[in-house]
């Protein structure tokens, strides 16, 4: 038998996009060494910060904006983001140098590589915003929010940890919750509509969402606890 189309792990779109600016490279190609996480074997997130901290891991940080947002909001929490797009990359390097932030590892490339990697267990919140919706129905493997990636999130989280999930996509709002309700290990925090329509406090407006706002799409919030 085949494997389950929404269970294969393999990254797709783009990885770069317009050459970066001199000041940019620079941060790649100084700044990035030093903060970036292990290419390859076990994580230990002991060594990655040097203690026990709470740890957060964003798949896809986009810019960074919200990324370097939570880390200065807690500074004693350890904060892990992965992001294929180099100039997002950099884009998070000039928030950590900006706002001095010691406490945030970078991966430029598959989010799910460096999940697997990680122990069991060991992720306090993971952030999925603004996902790439992959709207066709033949692309729908492709997303982020499928079973295969979420076992993995799942495996990933500590009991009473927080999933969260920005969209501004309908389709991808009615699978993420189609998906979602299937599944005996999260349970939706949601009590009222309010609960996803509205940017819960301490969630920073990334750049995708405000310009979702100016060309008129809705927002949902989607906060899941790990049970």
């Amino acid at each position: 038998m085949g494997k389950d189309p929404t269970t294969i792990r393999r990254l797709y779109g783009r990885s770069k996009g317009r050459p970066l600016r001199a000041g940019q490279a620079e941060l790649i190609g100084k700044l990035l060494p030093q903060l970036a996480v292990p290419p390859e074997g076990a994580i230990d997130p002991r060594a990655l910060f040097g203690d026990d901290r709470p740890l957060h891991f964003e798949i896809g940080f986009g810019g960074g904006e919200h990324l370097a947002y939570r880390a200065d909001l807690l500074p004693d929490h350890g904060f892990i983001g992965a992001e294929p797009f180099l100039n997002g990359v950099a884009g998070a390097l000039m928030h950590i140098r900006d706002g001095r932030l010691a406490n945030v590892r970078l991966h430029h490339g598959d989010a799910l590589q460096v999940l697997e990697r990680l122990p069991d267990e060991s992720l306090r919140f993971i952030y999925l915003l603004h996902p790439d919706p992959w709207p066709k129905a033949r692309h729908a493997k492709r997303r982020m929010i499928n079973p295969g990636p979420l076992d993995l999130i799942a495996a990933r989280m500590e009991k009473g940890g927080e999933f969260r999930l920005g969209t501004d996509d309908p389709v991808y709002c009615r699978w993420a919750m189609m998906v979602m309700g299937r599944r005996t290990d999260f349970e939706w925090l949601a009590e009222r509509p309010s609960d996803f329509l509205v940017r819960p406090v301490g969630w920073p407006e990334t750049r995708y969402e405000a310009k979702a706002r100016r060309e008129g799409r809705e927002v949902w919030y989607f906060r899941y606890r790990r049970v």
